[in-house]
């Protein structure tokens, strides 16, 4: 079992973002760099996911109406990174849009989202999964569960603030998260994320 720890790792920086952003906000560049490098590998993570080869491009979009719009972000470190994943996702669906590329839907699945999952296990799973394994494998699964799986695993947002991202209720972004782990754990072949519940209470919030 690996330590893994990603999302845990990205929230460690949040006391330290939260300053930076509060400096830049009143117009210390240094502040926004600092702000910028502690936010961008997994902002960068979370668009390869939802444009691949153009998410370099898609953040540099993302970052121009970041530092335009920053004199209106209200809110901590944890908050920063849900405000700067809302604006890259609005970028990326834009990007979407102009190639004329749909993004997948699964209209289908949306009926079986409203169903509660169980959660303990998985919130522990996907701290241990790795930003690459999830970038990898995140192709092959449906957009609703792709997305989820990638705002909790590489951008490091609990549940609520990656609903408030996504305009979903928690309960939605947990169980479409639960279900693309699921799969990913199928094809990775990992024993553990079952649906027989949570197996320890200890860890979930």
């Amino acid at each position: 079992m690996g330590q893994g720890g990603e999302p845990r790792r990205v929230r460690a920086h949040d006391g330290e973002l939260g300053a930076a952003v509060a400096r830049a906000q009143e117009g210390d560049e240094a502040a926004f760099a600092v702000a910028y490098r502690l936010v961008q590998p997994a902002l960068l993570g979370y668009l390869r996911g939802l444009v691949g080869d153009d998410a370099e491009d898609v953040a540099s979009d993302a970052w121009l109406e970041i530092a335009r719009d920053l004199g209106r972000f209200k809110g901590d470190g944890a908050g920063f990174r849900g405000w700067t994943a809302t604006i890259a996702r609005h970028r990326a669906l834009d990007h979407l849009r102009r190639q004329k590329v749909r993004p997948r839907s699964s209209v289908l699945e949306q009926d079986v989202l409203e169903l509660p999952g169980p959660h303990s296990t998985h919130d522990q799973a996907l701290e241990s999964i790795s930003t690459e394994a999830a970038l990898e494998l995140v192709g092959g699964l449906p957009r609703d569960q792709a997305e989820a799986v990638l705002l909790r695993v590489v951008v490091g947002l609990d549940a609520p603030s990656a609903a408030r991202v996504l305009g979903k209720r928690p309960g939605a972004v947990r169980t479409a998260a639960y279900r693309g782990l699921k799969r990913l754990a199928k094809q990775l072949g990992v024993q553990g994320v079952t649906d027989d519940g949570p197996r320890t209470l200890g860890e979930s919030k």
